[in-house]
């Protein structure tokens, strides 16, 4: 049952007459094609955050029009679905024209939102895929894309998910599922390394010039450095980029496919493939299972971001016209990852102000929860309520090296002792989440869904809604996981 149907509202369906969007820049970025439809779609979840974030009316939203328009069955009046092109590269290697192999951008509100449908078919940009996504991967993608939200996180939204017995050749056969998705802009790098790579340096400057008017207009200012415009558009995307890598880390959370064309503009977390949420802190954790070389390792990720902007200033190099500008537009991103990712984990020790020691003290405890193999996440919220009830006894008992954990706890109560604990307390618990998509929660959903359950989707969604919340009667959600936990495989194959 769609969530939004006992709702009501008098607000009009989905407005897709926005202007000045991507579709704007001409038919060199896109092509316009219709979704292909797919037969008896039905509903799976949907956010109601988003539908109230795109201002949609309930009663449309739980009408079969709107599963129609979310499968790719019906077009909205004003839309204009295209497929955009983009090039990159792919675990390091240049992979050459890409493209929206399954997506398609419907249109943009008029309040700059673009609404994207991920599975809705073939396009020029296929690769001889099929354009399809399947129920496993749209399940995760659309919990992710909520939780991330909710954690703070910069990410693209999922307003829906809906099915259909259509069916889907992967390693097995599967049925087919279509993701609407959501976000100010889907501009990836690998936008600009196409058009640059094929030296169309008009195209690259409409685009980048797009961006900058639209998302960073302070880099037209005269202040900037050399007065660059494009130097500065690269030094605001590292800064971004950097940020969204501390939030990754401090959270624990693996993207497992960080490739160019993966790489948002506006640092936002998008294409939610093979992802995981850490369970024991395995710093060289690989959660893609098509990752081989292991070049997209949890502890890998703010290095291949920065290797990722290299490869943007490579492509905007054109525009910004001498190589030592372009590589001095990126050195503020190992700053701004450092000094975010520490106050990240400050927050997460309870620590309200920086002080001297801060930085070994986080140093210390996280090769502690590595020579432990502790669970990231259930530690940090354990340490929370430890402060708030001063008795570490139940976070003692997650290490096997007691006497390590007992030396590092000398060292972090003498600075916790230098702040408030009802303050530090409270900073931990709202900076520290009870509850995560973990793989096999994730995977407990989809194996439900797969025959017709959709009830544990929609009671995890609504525990990921409010991560920092206890939800007294759900701490198996936030429990160890089983066993067979570590034997899921997660791949670029969805």
């Amino acid at each position: 049952m769609n969530p939004l149907a006992a709702r009501t509202a008098a607000i009009p369906p989905l407005d897709l007459t926005g202007k000045g969007g991507f579709a704007s820049l001409g038919p060199a970025f896109f092509t316009a094609l219709q979704p292909t439809p797919l037969p008896q779609p039905h509903w799976i979840g949907v956010s109601t955050d988003v539908a109230d974030l795109l201002a949609l009316d309930a009663g449309w939203m739980a009408s079969d029009e709107a599963l129609q328009v979310f499968t790719g069955n019906a077009r909205l009046p004003g839309s204009t679905p295209l497929a955009s092109v983009y090039s990159g590269h792919q675990f390091g290697v240049w992979a050459g024209q890409l493209g929206d192999g399954r997506a398609i951008l419907l249109g943009e509100t008029p309040g700059g939102l673009e609404v994207q449908l991920k599975g809705s078919g073939r396009t020029p940009y296929s690769r001889m895929g099929d354009g399809r996504a399947v129920l496993r991967s749209s399940i995760r993608e659309f919990l992710c894309s909520e939780a991330m939200h909710a954690l703070g996180v910069p990410t693209s939204r999922a307003l829906c998910v809906t099915g259909s017995p259509a069916p889907v050749r992967r390693e097995e056969i599967e049925s087919a599922a279509v993701v609407t998705r959501v976000a100010q802009s889907f501009v990836r790098f690998g936008h600009f390394e196409h058009f640059a790579a094929r030296g169309q340096v008009n195209e690259l400057r409409l685009l980048a010039d797009y961006v900058i008017d639209r998302y960073y207009p302070a880099c037209r200012s005269t202040e900037q450095p050399g007065g660059n415009a494009y130097a500065a558009l690269l030094q605001a995307v590292s800064e971004r980029t950097a940020t969204l890598m501390a939030h990754w880390q401090a959270v624990g959370f693996c993207h497992g496919v960080m490739n160019t064309d993966n790489m948002s503009i506006l640092g936002l977390t998008i294409d939610y493939g093979p992802f995981q949420f850490l369970d024991a802190f395995v710093p060289g954790h690989v959660c893609n299972h098509s990752d081989t070389q292991g070049r997209y390792a949890y502890n890998r990720q703010p290095n291949v971001a920065y290797w990722n902007l290299f490869c943007l200033a490579q492509a905007l190099l054109p525009l910004i016209g001498d190589e030592e500008q372009a590589q001095a537009a990126l050195v503020s991103y190992k700053t701004v990852f450092s000094d975010d990712f520490m106050a990240r984990m400050r927050a997460k020790l309870g620590l309200t102000a920086q002080r001297a020691g801060d930085a070994e003290l986080i140093d210390h405890i996280l090769l502690l929860l590595a020579k432990n193999g502790v669970d990231y996440t259930i530690f940090w919220r354990r340490l929370s309520h430890a402060v708030a009830q001063n008795d570490f006894e139940p976070v003692r008992d997650l290490f096997a090296d007691r006497a390590g954990w007992d030396q590092w706890l000398l060292s972090y109560s003498e600075l916790l002792a230098l702040t408030d604990k009802a303050v530090a307390a409270h900073l931990m618990l709202s900076s520290n989440p009870k509850f995560v998509l973990r793989n096999h929660l994730g995977e407990q959903a989809i194996l439900a869904a797969k025959q017709g359950d959709f009830s544990e989707l929609h009671t995890l969604q609504r525990l990921l809604q409010h991560p920092f919340d206890e939800h007294p009667g759900h701490d198996a959600w936030a429990d160890f996981p089983p066993d067979w936990a570590s034997s899921i495989e997660i791949s670029c194959s969805s």
